[in-house]
């Protein structure tokens, strides 16, 4: 039966929205945490392991030094304390996917711990997350679940467990409760989990692709009568993989732990699952806290120490953050607001960036990737990033055109050619031979005969009505099978009518 719902205007009205995310977020090391097993996306089930991977008896974990340094780019990162001494520890669950039936997690002695993130919302407001802890940990395996709808548990004859993600080294970022968001708490979710994304892309520390599930996020969200009152009993969403699944997560529980507050009925602490198709979320199993995990240090793995060296190493080798580097840009590009903004909602600044390191003008690189490229994602259903295209293609037709070789029509045909796999946009004009008409005689000869077909619109261009002007043009244009110069065409009808 569906759950009842608040509209969600009243339920922000009535109730103080307070909210909390869990992003994990898995690294991009060549192996796994704690032993040499490969990491990489869609290998053969069961084909990356190790005794470690597995849980086997006697296997004995060794840390990934190079994960440990991803953790404290990110700690800086997140202006987070960073911790000279830090512990792994023992999280203790039953469950198919994890071999040793406990995680090697970190608890009281995170690597990272009280930072912040600013994040920029769509209006310029800018809200400060503010950041409990971001810990290492290992990842489980997958279970596939056979027989149910869509994958799903219910329903299922039986599961198989794949272990290659067991092991997968990742970074836990746990907010602190957030408060003060009000209506807007899924827009700041969002946004924060966007800047969180264009972080650890920029430390160059992992791919985060949420598809991929190189990302995700647990959801909790509780309400309280006011900003004054106790927190409320809180929900957690498990595993939403995606951004837009984050914000109407957070909107969806809002709504309905409202109705049932309203109604004098209680909020469960219960893990949920969000459910794409349905645009809703479902009840798991009761939350467990801390202590039914019945942490403690693990006896195999000697504390983490980090020394005051180490860390200034570490900052030395930041890179330029994305906040920075977007203002850098806007202002070096000269960009409104508006047209930053439609950048970044279609993931092309880096794309636009290396097409302009590539020698084309930041304008011209603009025009490509959010006209005709966007338009052939748009259609084929995928990102900028996996159409066949380069930024160094798109860079070689700018400087077509700017060199006079070709005109716009030509050089959509161009990059329609490399779309399409007929090669590089010099290998594609080759092959079908465009290139700019540049007789004058030629041009002379389409302009008299299109002023012969059009005798009124001549009529009106010797008056001084210029709007018909595209009439001769296109006609012009059509003779040459678009290969004529535009201002070359424009210079000549000018000429001839005076």
């Amino acid at each position: 039966m569906a759950e009842k719902l608040m509209k969600y205007a009243d339920a922000t009205k009535k109730y103080d929205v307070v909210f909390g995310l869990e992003t994990h977020v898995e690294l991009c090391t060549k192996t796994k945490l704690f032993c040499p097993a490969e990491v990489s996306f869609g290998g053969e089930p069961n084909t990356q392991l190790t005794p470690v991977s597995l849980g086997l008896p006697g296997s004995l974990p060794v840390v990934n030094k190079t994960a440990v340094d991803y953790a404290i780019k990110l700690g800086l990162a997140l202006h987070c304390e960073i911790a000279e001494w830090s512990q792994f520890a023992r999280k203790n669950y039953f469950y198919p996917d994890m071999p040793r039936d406990y995680q090697i997690s970190q608890y009281d002695k995170p690597t990272n711990g009280n930072g912040y993130l600013d994040v920029e919302l769509e209006d310029g407001t800018v809200f400060r997350v503010p950041i409990e802890r971001a810990h290492i940990e290992d990842d489980a395996g997958k279970n596939t679940h056979v027989g149910g709808a869509d994958g799903r548990i219910e329903g299922a004859d039986h599961s198989l467990v794949d272990y290659n993600r067991a092991g997968v080294p990742l970074i836990e970022i746990v907010t602190k409760p957030i408060e003060g968001a009000g209506d807007r708490a899924p827009e700041i979710a969002g946004a924060y989990m966007r800047a969180i994304r264009d972080i650890v892309r920029a430390l160059g520390i992992s791919h985060a692709r949420m598809e991929q599930g190189n990302m995700r996020a647990d959801v909790n969200v509780s309400l309280r009568p006011s900003a004054d009152a106790p927190y409320g009993t809180r929900s957690e969403t498990k595993n939403v993989n995606s951004f837009r699944g984050i914000e109407k997560t957070i909107q969806y529980e809002i709504r309905r732990q409202a109705a049932r507050l309203d109604e004098g009925k209680e909020i469960l602490q219960e893990t949920r699952h969000w459910d794409e198709a349905s645009q809703t979320t479902a009840g798991g199993r009761l939350k467990s806290d801390a202590d039914d995990y019945r942490y403690f240090p693990d006896p195999d793995l000697v504390m983490l120490h980090i020394t005051k060296e180490h860390i200034a190493e570490m900052e030395a080798q930041m890179p330029e953050m994305p906040r920075e580097r977007r203002n850098r840009l806007k202002a070096e590009w000269g960009l409104t607001d508006l047209q930053l903004r439609d950048i970044l909602n279609a993931d092309a600044l880096d794309l636009i960036e290396e097409t302009v390191k590539a020698g084309a003008t930041a304008g011209g690189a603009r025009k490509w990737w959010l006209g005709e490229l966007s338009r052939e994602a748009n259609a084929k259903g995928v990102s900028l990033e996996e159409l066949p295209v380069t930024p160094a293609d798109v860079a070689e037709v700018e400087k077509l055109i700017a060199d006079g070789k070709l005109n716009d029509k030509l050089a959509k045909q161009t990059i329609a050619g490399v779309l399409a796999g007929e090669g590089t946009p010099d290998e594609v004009v080759k092959k079908h031979g465009y290139k700019i008409v540049e007789d004058s005689g030629a041009i002379e000869a389409a302009v008299d005969a299109a002023f012969e077909a059009n005798p009124d619109v001549v009529e009106k261009l010797k008056s001084g009505n210029m709007k018909p002007m595209g009439v001769i043009i296109g006609a012009v244009m059509k003779a040459t099978r678009g290969q004529a110069d535009a201002k070359a065409v424009t210079k000549i009808v000018r000429e001839k009518l005076q």
